[in-house]
This record gives C-alpha cells, structure tokens and sequence, in this order.
C-alpha cells in the first residue's frame, strides 16, 4: 500500500532551503549595516574634552573595541590622545617634519637609523688585469735581472728550443744534463722536460726555471735542426734516442774553463803592461838614441 503523502509535508524541504537563504541573506546584509554604522558614529560623533579620567561605574561595561583605523591613528598620533582618549580642539598639523613654520627642514634619514657600511671600490678600476699585473711582480721578484725569461722566450733569436741540450745547476744535489724535449710556458709555472740518461737507464726531469732551488741553466749545445714538433716524445723510443750527453758536457766544462783561463791570463797580462807601460817607453827612446 502505498501511504499518500500530504502537500504541506512535500513543500516543508522547499521552506526550509528558503528560509535557509533568507536568514543568509539577510545576516550579511545585516553585518554590512552594522560596520557602517559604526563608521559613520565613528566619523561624525563629537569627541569630548578630556580633562580628567571620568570614572566607570561599576555595572557598566565599554564591550565597544577600537577598530583598526583608530588603533593606527592612536600609534602615529600619541601627542592627540591623553589616557587612551582623543583631545578635542586639536588638530593634525599640515607638516609633521617641522614643528614651528620658520624652522627649517631636515633632510630625511633614508637609512632609518641604520650603520650602512660604503661599498668597497670596484676591482676594475684599482686593478683592471690582476692577473697580468700578480704575474709581472711574481717574475720581478724571481727574475730580478730577466736573464731566464729571455732564454725561453719566444722572439728571442738565442733563446733554448727544443733539441738542446741543458745543463740545470741546482742550489742542493749534483747538475743534470740533458736534451729538452717539453718547454710548457705558463708565466712564473714554466718549466722544462729533460731528458738524459744515468747508469744507463734513462731519466726525465721536469725543472721550474723561476724555481729558488735552480742556479743555473746552461745551453751547452744546440740542435742541427729546427724541431718540427712541440714535443719530442718519440726521442723515447730506442730508434730515436740520444742516450748519453756526458761525453758533451764534459767537453763543454773543458773550454769553458780553458776560455776562463785565457780571459784570466790576458786581463792580468793587461794590466801588467798597464802598470809597466812608462819604464818599456823610456827604454824604447834610449835605443833610438
């Protein structure tokens, strides 16, 4: 059986969603007329002239809060409010940053109270090439006199090429002789590739020409011909290697040194006959005689 249902239970859900709506509607509108009220009482209601704290009596309550506006005014305006309550007859002067009309303005303080340090100076302008300029006073301080630099430079016609062979003098250990066959040019990190031979085995030795231990590098003899490579690395193998340069420095320090004694004998033979030059005259013109 199928139980009929009344019309006023069948509309009852369709009051309720509009009642529903209604009550909705009409609290919002309700809220917005409260927040302007509260505005406009804000706005046009005299304020009283305070003079003393009036006091509160004891069953009544201020439930009224300030609102924002008030609050903000309150915190920039303190000098307006006496106890928490607007003055009457006081109003906002035009220019807050001077007080009295002939004083004269202070400029504004953009740092607000707040130690800012000045940036340093740009590096471009006290420096503009550091590196150039760190490796100019590095080789001043290692090579005073510029004697290695110009031996390993490029458009220097005496310069060391690869194919020579280099006699290295070291402040601490023995000499080491041997063919070039890497010059790696990085500024004060040059170095040279050595290549020689010691009981037999053969040794390289890679040398900092800038280097405080080196004392000396020496050309003892040059290659017959210019080197077509950068690097003589097939000198390894067996079929192009040099082997053994002591036989060539020895007879370099030879005349080197008979060259040193020559040059010794004619300077001290010099001034022999400098010393001697008046007496060898004066016999000269008695013969003539």
């Amino acid at each position: 059986m199928s139980a009929a249902i009344s019309c006023t239970r069948a509309a009852a859900p369709r009051l309720v969603i509009r009642t529903l709506r209604c009550q909705r509607y009409a609290s919002t509108q309700a809220a917005d007329a409260i927040s302007e009220n509260r505005e406009m009482i804000i706005e046009t209601a005299p304020v009283a002239k305070v003079t003393t704290p009036t006091p509160v009596a004891k069953g009544h309550k201020n439930t009224r809060a300030p609102t924002l506006a008030e609050r903000m005014h309150k915190a920039l305006y303190p000098d307006l409010y006496v106890n928490g309550r607007p003055i009457e007859g006081v109003e906002l002067p035009k220019d807050r940053k001077a007080k009295n009309a002939g004083e004269e303005r202070k400029p504004r303080n953009k740092t607000h109270g707040l130690n800012i340090i000045a940036p340093a100076p740009a590096i471009k302008k006290t420096c503009p090439i550091p590196v150039a300029t760190i490796t100019a006073a590095s080789l001043k301080t290692l090579d005073p006199t510029g004697a290695r630099t110009r031996l390993f430079d490029r458009l220097n016609p005496e310069s060391a090429k690869l194919g020579d062979i280099l006699l290295v003098r070291q402040r601490t250990g023995d000499p080491f002789a041997g063919v070039c066959i890497n010059i790696r040019r990085r500024g004060v990190d040059t170095a040279i590739l050595l290549r020689g031979q010691l009981t037999r085995v053969g040794v390289e030795m890679w040398y900092k020409i800038y280097s405080p231990l080196v004392e000396g590098i020496e050309v003892v003899q040059r290659a017959a011909k210019r080197a077509r490579r950068a690097r003589l690395t097939y000198m390894r193998d067996v079929k192009h290697d040099r082997g053994s340069v002591e036989n060539v420095v020895r007879l370099y320090l030879r005349q080197k040194a008979a060259l040193g004694a020559s040059e010794q004998k004619k300077t001290g033979e010099a001034k022999q006959k400098a010393m001697q030059g008046g007496k060898k005259n004066k016999g000269k013109n008695k013969n003539r005689r």
